[in-house]
């Protein structure tokens, strides 16, 4: 009896292979199989004039959705499912266990309709006991899930859609929206909003460096006659004063204050009033989940949500991790022991509480994986064992930390306060010293949470201070008035979007990757400053208008609500169809909503930007963000540069660009060689240098060789105009290194206007290595090889010796891995190195032009040359053939081309070059006037006989495609 088992991907379908018997054969469906059209061009031919086939959904009836096969590779591969499925006697579809993989599941029922019988079989981890559990305990499809998930689809497309469109209409063409996005971005918007509202609030106070003995520590300033000196948490952020509820009760100093109690107590005595110790414990956090392993990815590791899960998985796929889309921190009690067992073995029994720690899970509706994400098996393989290199190994390794200290014993701590007095005349002066004793590390000897604020870091390291007692005496070696400023709400970095968005209840941290990326994509709606996430002027506008005429959709209560909803669908307590009908069909709903406002909403007002406290009209355009403000009894508009964030935008900005603007381009000098000017200009996208263009070359300069036609231009015509060189200001040349200093600014301005500038050719092919400028920084090219410069000012001054050197070394990058050699074991028979090298997914042999996994039973240490030669030589008669170059390709169609104009001379009909075939078929089906139509055919029947009717219509099929 053979079984056939599906699963999504190559990699998850490989490891799965080894712990399963021979007569089952596991295969991957490459992902989702189906999905909606994108367009009503895509449907079936009969529901193509169906009022809702652009939507794919029949919204009239039970909301009923069609699902098409998209993706070539999807058609390829449900081809050769269905083949094996023929030779099979039971199928087993071994989806992942999340909404989403029991959809992948019941799609591929649907699509591969097969006659055998179907089990659903599920696990977290990919080892060979969950997977034999998993093989003794399968079930049948769970319909609920894939209703739920279902549900899902058609409202992101009932919304997103037309929502889309609308905003696109309404605002700027291209512009998406939808259901999770559209609140995700509000948050970014409202963070900005309260930037702008934000009042800054200043104070002063004293730090005093002081010592006991041959220690030395820091304290602030407290108190002045027991009233409390004014800090940051005192102020009202929309008033930059101190809050009503604090004023009288505080001591607010300015710089005069400050400054003269700093000399009046600079000579005078300190002594200790009091010493305060008070202990306390921290207790490890809960292993990771989806949303707490993409923020601690992005705070320890530096990564994306996407690059996060983009790693994960295939941890996942390659047994390392169990699932990595959950919401539970819940450990199995195999994972537990393998926790315990680790903790003895590497800490000691001292790290071991006595019983095991048990969590649960606080996130709402937590129904994704049923375990936390850890690491696999009832041992856990220590990060250095695992063969893991680069990134994969750092999350790994994250991964493995938090898993085991969260199963370790508490962090004792001690808190230290000491209260210091000095007296100036009638006058006494508190200052405190705050300090920090980790009496025992307990969990952190494992694992330390990040935190977004710096500060909260302190809290788990040691600050240490002298021994002191009560009456203590101190000196004090410095004293330093300090100013200080408050400071705004910080903006969003992607850890602090992703724990918004799960404490708020918007979306699944499953789909936080995707939707930071579409954030993100093009700066569209945001921009990443350092870490940060900044809102730009076309989220605003489009935030504003949702909020104008949807509301709900960009409410977080509602849209968390919708969530809860989906979540009863999932669950089997609300019905898919009734929910649907409630938020789109009927009388006032969503649909209702689009229609009125695509009547009803006025373009102009849909473009324009509201800001707090701005004194001029701000609209966002085609070509970016603009102002229209009246000066002087004019109206005038200026262009708002992206570098600008609107938090930070003032009048004053506005009326320093029209300055700029009405002066003109700065002029830096003149070229030394061309003779023209070099003017320091201002674009969208920041400052940048232009070069004068040529005075064009009068019309009759040069008279064309008689009988002799330029391409692309009719005699007589005017000439194009040159354009000027231009070249962008990098980052680390400011602007006053140009305009200070005339000499050093026009040498610089030469030099960046010559890139990218030639440094010579490569010895071995003699091809040109130059250096230049793009949108990842500095680089070197060779070809198609580029090399980033380590030290970007280089790129000026860098020679070709140093060039080539820089191309020697191994390609470095983001998941770039540079394969070192672990054992050179000789030459093959035609005198080619043989070598044992250490890839991305492990040790491999490396051979001439092929490459060769080592088999389970050998090891990197014990292959023998002829053993590797063998393995090369399999490897080499197995891979497919390489597809020729595009280089190649073409010379070869070059080829193809002239042979086939040969033998039209000498053969008769339907020998029309391929090229001619289809203009000929794209000019019957374009042009609809048969005037047109018959000169088309006469001009292709005076070079050669048309194509049969047949053959065009093909043709025209063909260039539809």
């Amino acid at each position: 009896m053979s079984t056939l088992v599906i699963v999504e991907s190559p990699a998850k379908a490989k490891t799965i292979q080894k712990y399963l018997p021979a007569n089952y054969v596991v295969m991957a469906s490459m992902g989702h199989i189906r999905d909606l059209p994108d367009n009503a061009s895509q449907m079936p031919t009969k529901l193509r004039k169906e009022a809702w086939a652009s939507l794919g959904v029949n919204v009239e009836e039970d909301f009923e959705a069609v699902y098409i096969v998209k993706d070539p590779r999807s058609k390829k591969s449900i081809e050769e499912l269905k083949k094996a499925l023929s030779e099979a006697d039971e199928l087993i579809l071994a989806t992942d266990e999340d909404r989403e993989g029991e959809a992948i599941s019941w799609h591929l029922r649907e699509a591969l309709k097969p006659k055998v019988p179907i089990k659903r079989m599920v696990f977290h981890e990919i080892t060979k006991t969950a997977i034999q559990e998993a093989l003794n305990n399968t079930r049948a499809i769970d319909e609920h899930l894939v209703s739920a998930q279902e549900a899902r689809r058609i409202l992101d497309r009932l919304v997103g859609y037309p929502l889309s469109l609308l905003v696109g209409k309404k605002i700027k063409y291209g512009l998406s929206a939808g259901r999770v996005q559209s609140a995700a971005v509000r948050l970014l918007v409202e963070r900005e909003r309260e930037r702008r509202r934000f009042q800054k609030g200043t104070y002063w106070d004293l730090k005093a460096a002081l010592a006991k003995g041959h220690e030395s520590f820091d304290a602030m300033l407290y108190a002045i006659n027991e009233v409390r000196i004014a800090t940051s948490k005192d102020f009202d952020e929309h008033t930059g004063k101190i809050e009503a509820s604090k004023a009288g009760k505080l001591l607010l100093l300015n710089q005069a204050d400050a400054q003269r109690y700093q000399e009046a107590i600079r000579q005078h005595p300190w002594r200790v009033l009091s010493v305060h110790h008070n202990p306390y414990r921290t207790s490890p956090k809960p292993p990771f989940t989806t949303s707490t392993l993409q923020q601690e990815a992005s705070r320890k590791l530096g990564l994306s949500a996407q690059e996060t899960m983009g790693i994960a998985q295939r941890l996942y796929e390659n047994g390392h991790i169990t699932y990595m889309r959950t919401d539970s921190v819940h450990l199995s009690d195999q994972a537990i022991q393998a926790a315990r067992g680790s903790i003895q073995k590497l800490y000691g029994g001292d790290y071991l509480p006595d019983q095991a720690r048990l969590y649960k899970s606080a996130a709402k509706g937590a129904q994704e994986a049923h375990e936390a994400i850890r690491p696999t098996g009832d041992a856990f393989a220590p990060p250095r064992q695992t063969g893991l290199i680069g990134r994969e190994l750092a999350l790994y390794e994250l991964i493995w930390m938090r898993t085991v200290a969260s199963q370790m014993v508490d962090a004792r701590k001690t808190s230290i306060r000491v209260e210091i007095e000095v007296r100036a005349g009638q006058e006494a002066l508190q200052f405190r010293a705050n300090g920090q004793r980790i009496d025992f590390p307990g969990f952190m000897r494992a694992y330390v949470e990040g935190s977004d604020e710096p500060e909260a870091d302190l809290e788990n390291k040691d600050v240490p201070l002298p021994e002191l007692k009560q009456d203590d005496l101190l000196s004090c070696q410095e004293i330093n008035a300090l100013y200080h400023e408050t400071k705004p709400p910080a903006r969003f970095t992607e850890a602090s979007l992703v724990k918004a968005l799960e404490e708020e209840g918007i979306g699944r941290p499953s789909t936080y990757a995707a939707i930071i990326e579409k954030i993100k994509a093009e700066d569209r709606y945001a921009r990443k400053v350092g870490n940060a996430l900044v809102p730009t002027y076309m989220a605003f506008a489009v935030t504003h208008f949702l909020e104008e005429y949807f509301s709900d959709l960009v409410d977080l209560k509602f849209t968390a609500r919708m969530e809860n909803q989906l979540d009863e669908i999932a669950r089997g307590e609300l019905s898919k169809v009734n929910y649907l009908h409630e938020f789109y069909r009927k009388e006032g709903a969503f649909r209702d909503q689009i229609d009125d406002r695509d009547t009803n909403v006025d373009p102009e007002s849909a473009r324009s930007v509201a800001l707090e406290s701005f004194g001029a009209e701000l609209r966002v355009g085609r070509f970016g963000p603009y102002v229209q403000f009246e000066q002087d009894g004019e109206v005038k508009r200026v262009d708002v540069p992206d570098d600008i964030a609107p938090a930070e935008l003032t009048l004053a900005h506005l009326t320093q660009l029209l300055e700029e603007r009405e002066q003109g381009p700065t002029i830096i000098g003149f070229h030394p060689e061309a003779g023209r000017a070099i003017y320091l200009k201002k674009g969208p996208y920041g400052p940048y240098l232009e070069l004068e263009a040529p005075a064009p070359e009068p019309e009759d300069a040069a008279p064309a060789e008689e009988g002799k036609k330029k391409r692309g231009r009719k005699q007589g015509t005017k000439k194009e105009t040159p354009k000027p060189t231009r070249a962008s200001i990098p980052r680390w040349i400011s602007i006053p290194d140009i305009t200070e200093d005339p000499d050093r600014g026009l040498e610089l301005a030469v030099k960046l206007l010559a890139l990218p500038r030639q440094l010579g050719t490569h010895p071995e092919d003699q091809a040109p290595i130059e250096a230049g400028i793009g949108r990842y920084g500095a680089f070197i090219k060779h070809g198609e090889t580029y090399r980033n410069l380590p030290e970007e000012s280089r790129v000026l001054d860098i020679t070709l010796e140093e060039a080539l050197t820089i191309l020697r070394e191994p390609r470095k990058g983001k998941g770039i891995k540079t394969s070192s050699v672990l054992r050179e074991l000789g030459s093959d028979p035609e005198g080619n190195a043989v070598q044992i090298c250490d890839g991305r997914y492990g040790p491999y042999i490396k051979g001439h032009q092929v490459n060769a996994p080592i088999p389970r039973g050998f090891s990197p240490e014990t292959l023998t040359l002829e053993k590797a030669i063998e393995l090369l030589a399999i490897r080499k008669a197995t891979q497919p053939e390489k597809p020729p170059s595009k280089k190649a390709t073409t010379k070869k169609k070059a080829e193809a081309s002239e042979a086939s104009e040969a033998s039209d001379d000498d053969e008769s009909d339907n020998k029309t070059p391929r090229k001619t075939k289809a203009k000929v078929a794209s000019k019957e089906t374009a042009e609809t006037s048969e005037k047109k139509t018959n000169k088309t055919s006469t001009k292709a029947a005076s070079e050669k006989k048309p194509p049969t009717a047949a053959k065009t219509a093909k043709a025209a099929k063909s260039t539809k495609t």
